[in-house]
């Protein structure tokens, strides 16, 4: 019972929080807090007790819904899935503890954000094809309210937009679950059947109909060149909270789908589509690092980087898909980092966008031309800025270099000229990020930011826990890859 617990905790605070009329917004957010670390410390729990030669899914739970049509509760995780729940709950833990204006509707926003972090994790933890559907529906309408009421600027056009094109594509995931749930017999909705029996083997329309589908819904939401457009303006309009689990848990979704279900339960189909899937990757890598270089805004800088780095995760899906024969060990590689990837990412982008919420709490301003010499001014917001900026250009001994190292390494035994076109997205980022430090913390400050604050303890608090699990996993990354690889293993060689 304890991924039950690990999703139904956070789903039974919102509930308090909604339904009850006298909570202070001092009890609110600590009870929202305290709610929110319990799925952290069950998962770590689960962590620790999962064994990476054992079965692929572990801690599984089942209750039969309606067995006539294949429909059960059940749950489950491997390696992948279990490390990046993991890393969700803690995003969800830092975002909730970080100062924000709750517009004086801090139970309604609390409740959110807890309603958001169980469904969140429901996705990552499912091993229902239906189940896995509900709660990736959900998650839209969580993000929706937290966009639209809590946001600011346009952000009721904001959230709109974000609704409707993520809508749109779980709409395709919906029809290609059907076909799925349709080819195997006895139709199922369990995910280890779909995975074992591979019902759509081959090259046929309807084989090539469901994968386009699942492609697409799961495109849109990491998202992918070219339907990546509603990500900037969500990003731009949202809390820094809010945008720090945009990026650090909800983009997550579709490279996770990506490797739950179009990898694993259609290997075949897959394998012919995987260059494609790769050129696709590779220039969403390039589009996102040359468009972040050009913006202006702090904010739609970072969130243009999160396509580029997405990307990456993509590529290491693509290049671990491609089943050529005598590279199982290059494939087995760029799966595992395109997992690191996504823990990496989660933990680094999810500091920059609480960094990026501190700065609108003083200012209300993202346009890095107006800032310049804020390290003297405030030391400890240039600090984790400049950690968690290094990290993301892939300095080694922090995570995002473990997890472009493996990409890389293992795209280079796979497709090598798709290698060396995508380090070039390293170069770009690595320019991005050194250029948006410069203009913001170096230089002359201007006369109207002497008053700028400096971090406060629960703001630096939070970067620190966030901090600390990038550059763990920067120099000892063997709790995690130990994790990982098995199920990777399992999932490349044992097909």
């Amino acid at each position: 019972m304890i991924l039950t617990a690990a999703l139904g905790l956070p789903m039974l605070g919102a509930l308090a929080l909604a339904v009850s009329s006298r909570w202070t917004e001092t009890t609110a957010r600590r009870c929202a807090i305290a709610v929110s670390v319990l799925p952290v410390l069950l998962l770590i729990w689960a962590w620790r007790q999962f064994d990476p030669q054992g079965a692929l899914f572990q801690f599984v739970e089942e209750v039969p819904w309606v067995p006539s049509l294949g429909m059960g509760y059940r749950l489950g995780v491997d390696g992948i899935a279990l490390a990046v729940a993991t890393m969700s709950a803690l995003v969800f833990s830092a975002s909730i503890a970080y100062p924000v204006d709750t517009k004086h509707q801090p139970r309604q926003y609390y409740a959110w954000m807890l309603f958001l972090q169980s469904v969140s994790l429901g996705v990552f933890l499912a091993l229902d094809l239906l189940l896995f559907y509900v709660f990736f529906d959900l998650s839209l309408v969580g993000m929706f309210f937290l966009i639209g009421r809590w946001g600011h600027g346009q952000a009721q056009l904001a959230a709109f937009k974000f609704f409707l094109y993520t809508f749109c594509g779980s709409l395709l995931l919906l029809l290609a679950i059907i076909g799925l749930y349709q080819s195997v017999e006895p139709h199922t909705f369990d995910m280890r059947v779909l995975i074992e029996q591979q019902p759509l083997a081959g090259a046929g329309m309807t084989a090539a109909l469901v994968f386009l589908a699942l492609m697409l819904g799961f495109a849109i939401k990491t998202p992918m060149v070219p339907v990546h457009t509603w990500l900037p303006q969500a990003h731009v309009d949202a809390p820094g909270p809010v945008s720090a689990i945009l990026a650090g848990v909800l983009l997550k979704m579709g490279t996770y789908g990506i490797i739950r279900i179009p990898f694993a339960m259609m290997a075949e189909t897959f394998s012919r589509h995987a260059l494609v899937i790769a050129l696709f990757a590779v220039a969403s890598i390039l589009y996102g690092a040359f468009v972040a270089l050009g913006q202006r805004n702090l904010k739609r800088r970072i969130a243009y980087t999160s396509i580029n780095h997405m990307g990456y995760t993509v590529l290491g899906i693509a290049v671990a898909g491609a089943l050529i024969q005598d590279t199982g060990y290059a494939r087995e590689l760029a799966l595992v980092g395109a997992t690191v990837e996504m823990v990496a990412h989660g933990l680094i982008t999810g500091a920059l966008f609480l960094i990026c919420g501190s700065f609108w709490q003083r200012t209300e301003e993202y346009d890095l031309d107006s800032y310049g010499g804020l390290l003297r001014q405030a030391p400890w917001l240039t600090a984790f800025a400049v950690l968690a900026s290094f990290a993301s250009l892939g300095l080694p001994g922090l995570a995002g270099f473990v997890a472009e190292f493996h990409i890389f390494a293992g795209t280079f035994g796979v497709y090598p000229w798709l290698a060396v076109i995508g380090v070039l997205g390293i170069l770009v980022t690595a320019a991005l990020f050194l250029q948006m430090l410069q203009k913001v913390f170096f230089g002359a400050m201007p006369e109207r930011w002497a008053q700028f604050e400096d971090l406060r303890p629960i703001e630096w608090g939070v970067l620190a826990v966030l901090s600390a699990g990038f550059v763990i996993i920067g120099v000892a990354p063997a709790f995690l890859l130990t994790l990982v690889e098995a199920s990777a293993a399992l999932l490349v060689g044992g097909r």
